[in-house]
C-alpha cells in the first residue's frame, strides 16, 4: 500500500496564544489515552494477587501502577507524535491535541520520551529491574515495531502490534515474584489472542477512517466475512487457552467454570457476527460492537475472578 497524502500534523485549529492552562492540562492527559491504559491495569493489578496468592503489598501495587501509567502514557504520547499525519485524516481521531493544535509536535515528543525514561526509573527504583525492563521493552515494541514498522505495511499490524498490551501480565508477575513462571505466559497468550477479534470489530465499523487514511487494517483489504471467520478462530484459541491457567496456577474450580461461562458467551457474539457477515448484512444491523464492547466486559470480568481466586482455596 501507497503512502497517501496528508495535510500537515499539528498546524493548529486552535490559535497558540489561546491555549487555556486548564485545556492544556487535559490535553497532555489525552495523549496518554487514558482509557486504554484502564484495560492495562486491569490486567496487571489481578495477576498480582494471583503471584501474591493473596493480597500484595498495597504500597507495591500504588508503585507498579504508577509506573505502568506512566511507561503506557509515554509510548501513547510517542504513537501520537508518529501518527499525527493520519489522526488529521480520521474523524475518530481528529480532535486529538495535536491534529487541534493544543499541543505542539516538540511537546508532545518531549512529553513521551520523558515518561518513558521517568516511569523506567521508577520501576526500577521502586519496584525492581526486571519489572522496569518489561515495562521499557513494551513501551519500546509499540513505538519501533507496531506504530513505526507494521502499522502501515500490514493488516496483521494489530495482531503482532498487540503484544505490547500483553505485557503488563509479566510485569504485575514480576514485581511481586522478581521472576516469570507459566502461569503469566498463559495469560499474555490469552490477551494476545484476546487482541484481535477485540479490535477488529471496531476496525469493522470506522473501516473507511482507515481506508481514508491508508492503514491496511484487515476490515479494509478484506469482506466483512473473511474478518469474521478470523474473529472466530482467534476466539476459539482464546477461551482453549484460558482453561489452562487451571492446572498451570492451581486456581480454583470457580476458575475454569467463569473462563468456560464467559467464554460461550463470547463465542455466541462472534458466531453470531459471522452469521450476519455471511448473510451480507452491513451497516447498523451487522451489529460488530456488541462483540467490541462485549471482550471488554469479557476481559474485565476474566481478570477480576484472577484477582479473588486466591482467596477461593
Amino acid at each position: 500500500m501507497t503512502a497517501v497524502e496528508t495535510r500537515p500534523a499539528g498546524l493548529v485549529k486552535a490559535n497558540p496564544g489561546h491555549r487555556p492552562l486548564p485545556a492544556r492540562v487535559g490535553a497532555f492527559v489525552a495523549l496518554t489515552k487514558p482509557r486504554i491504559i484502564e484495560l492495562l491495569l486491569i490486567t496487571t493489578v489481578p495477576v498480582m494477587f494471583l503471584a501474591q496468592r493473596g493480597v500484595p503489598d498495597l504500597l507495591l501495587v500504588l508503585y507498579v501502577v504508577v509506573g505502568g501509567y506512566l511507561s503506557a502514557g509515554g509510548a501513547n504520547a510517542l504513537n501520537m507524535y508518529i501518527d499525527r499525519d493520519i489522526d488529521a485524516l480520521m474523524h475518530r481521531t481528529e480532535r486529538r491535541p495535536l491534529v487541534t493544535g493544543m499541543v505542539s509536535p516538540r511537546e508532545c515528543l518531549v512529553f513521551g520520551i520523558a515518561l518513558a525514561i521517568g516511569s523506567t526509573v521508577w520501576l526500577a527504583a521502586l519496584v525492581n529491574p526486571l519489572s522496569a525492563a518489561l515495562a521499557l521493552a513494551a513501551l519500546l515494541f509499540y513505538v519501533f515495531v507496531y506504530t513505526l514498522g507494521l502499522k502501515r505495511r500490514t493488516s496483521q499490524n494489530i495482531v503482532w502490534g498487540g503484544i505490547a498490551g500483553c505485557m503488563p501480565v509479566f510485569i504485575g508477575w514480576a514485581a511481586v515474584t522478581d521472576s516469570l513462571s507459566w502461569a503469566p505466559v498463559v495469560l499474555f497468550l490469552v490477551i494476545f489472542l484476546w487482541t484481535p477479534p477485540h479490535y477488529w470489530p471496531l476496525s469493522m465499523k470506522v473501516k473507511e477512517d482507515y481506508a481514508n487514511a491508508g492503514i491496511p487494517m484487515l476490515p479494509v483489504i478484506a469482506t466483512n466475512e473473511a474478518v469474521a471467520k478470523q474473529i472466530v478462530a482467534y476466539s476459539w484459541a482464546m477461551v482453549a487457552v484460558s482453561l489452562a491457567l487451571w492446572p498451570l496456577a492451581h486456581t480454583s474450580l470457580l476458575y475454569p467454570v467463569s473462563a468456560v461461562v464467559l467464554g460461550a458467551f463470547w463465542l455466541k457474539e462472534a458466531h453470531g457476527l459471522l452469521s450476519r457477515a455471511r448473510a451480507g448484512v452491513v451497516g447498523a444491523k451487522l451489529k460488530e460492537m456488541r462483540l467490541f464492547h462485549w471482550s471488554i466486559t469479557y476481559l474485565t470480568l476474566l481478570f477480576v475472578e484472577i484477582a479473588i481466586d486466591p482467596f477461593l482455596k
